[in-house]
Order: structure tokens, then sequence, then C-alpha cells
């Protein structure tokens, strides 16, 4: 095929020397090509023809990997979803459905929800929670902008202690964050309503003398959506309370240690 270049200077030596073969020995072509430019030209049809339009094979499954895209979130494969397109009608081939695929969990991924990282402010979630450690009780505090610890031992696991060592943390902080983030504590909890944490009265009060939003967290780590900017994913605080966590416990074996016991000795005076 011609571009438009080639086919004026075959037009030009046409209108020079007036015949198909002159013009082709001009332009180092032949005499239908010269013959073919110049009816395209006669006809009204400068460049190229238009390629014909062609309908894909794997149009009438089209929808169907659409659906099974969007069920799986874009994890299923073209080898997966083949048997169940030839089911449907599908006669192409493997590679055009591969690539039918393909563009089906490209387009799925520009339209799906986007998961990007929480990226806190600060002074705005303390995370807390309670940690077991040879026997004892460990309340765990960590500021998710600063990664700030605050680590305590605990008699026990109650409602006034936690509340007590809370109150604690805000004064060692020197200041009151704008909310307190925590899982399921039954000691903080009244109970469950329609996957709702419902917080005690008492925890209630406490938060509303010192002016914070109790939060709390859903099961197996999924946040009960109580406010609409709520963060997405725990990753920051979830990972600064880890690392108290861990760090604390380490303490904890070494405070257990030097507490144990040593080897008894005979301290008795000879002669």
């Amino acid at each position: 095929m011609k571009c438009l270049r080639d086919e004026m200077e075959i037009v030009n030596a046409y209108e020079l020397v007036g015949s198909y073969r002159g013009a082709a020995a001009l332009c180092g072509t032949t005499a239908k090509t010269v013959k073919r430019v110049l009816e395209r030209r006669a006809a009204g049809q400068v460049g190229r023809r238009p390629s014909p339009t062609r309908v894909r094979n794997t149009l009438a499954v089209v929808e169907l990997i659409r659906q099974k895209v969007r069920a799986s979130d874009g994890r299923i494969s073209a080898k997966r979803l083949l048997p169940t397109a030839r089911t449907a009608g599908y006669t192409g081939s493997t590679r055009n459905f591969r690539r039918a695929v393909a563009e089906a969990k490209a387009s799925w991924k520009k339209q799906r929800r986007t998961y990007r990282p929480w990226v806190p402010v600060p002074g705005q979630y303390l995370v807390i929670d309670w940690a077991q450690e040879a026997g004892r009780n460990v309340f765990c505090a960590v500021l998710a902008w600063s990664h700030v610890r605050f680590v305590r031992f605990g008699p026990d696991q109650t409602r006034p202690t936690t509340l007590a060592l809370l109150a604690e943390c805000f004064e060692e902080l020197g200041g009151v964050p704008e909310a307190v983030l925590s899982d399921r504590m039954g000691c903080l909890k009244a109970g469950v309503v329609a996957n709702v944490v419902v917080p005690h009265p008492e925890y209630v009060a406490f938060a509303a003398r010192f002016g914070f939003r109790p939060d709390f967290e859903g099961t197996r780590g999924k946040f009960v959506r109580l406010r609409p900017n709520r963060p997405d994913r725990p990753g920051a605080p979830r990972a600064g309370l880890a690392r108290a966590r861990h760090g604390e416990r380490r303490r904890a074996r070494l405070v257990c240690r030097s507490q144990r016991p040593g080897p008894q000795r005979d301290r008795g005076y000879s002669g």
C-alpha cells in the first residue's frame, strides 16, 4: 500500500507522461498500481483503504467473562474459564480467549475499589490491647503516627484496670488522641448488635470525660464501619502494636528469669 507521498508522485508522473507504463517507470512501480491509485483518486478516496470491520469470535462470551472476572475479583485464569466458555458456545482459539480474559481483567482493575495504605494523622489514633507472657498481663498502647509505645504490667484484664492504665497513658503522653482503637475487648464492650460493638456505659463515660471517641475493630482484623472516615486497613497501628508486644514479651521473659531462684549452694563453714 502506497503512502500519500508516493501516491502524489504517481499522480504527478502520470500527468507528466500521460501513460500508466511511463508513470510506473518513473516511480519504480507497476502499471496496475498506477491505475489503482488513479482510480481511487478519481473516486474521491485519498490515502489507505478502510479496513473491513472484523467481528471477534469472543463477542458471544464477553459478558460471561466479565461476570466471572467480577465474581473472582480478577483472580480467575483463562485456563479455568475456558471450559465454561466452550459450554456457552465459544468455538475460537485458546489464544484469542486468553486475550479476551486479559482485557476483561485490565478493565476490572480500573473499575474495582483501590485499597491504598492508610496514612495516619498525628494525634488521631491510639491503639490499645492486652497480651500475656509468662503468666503476666501486659497492657500495650501505641500511637499510630509516631509509634510511641506505652507498656505496663497489670494485675488483671478487667475494666477498672484497663481504664486506670489508659488514664495513666494519657498522663504520660501529655494529651488525649482523637480516638482510641481496640479489638473487641470483653471488658470494654456491652454487647454486639448487627455486628456493631456497643461500648460499655462506663467506657463511654470515661471517653466523654477525657474527650476521645471509642472505636473497635471487627472480628478477624476487619473493621466495623462506624464512621465514614474510618481507615480501611489497620496496617500501621497493628504493626506498631505487634512491635510493642514483641518488645514487652522479651522484657517480661528477662524479668521472670531474673526473679527465678537460682541453684542452692552449700554455704557452710569448713574446719
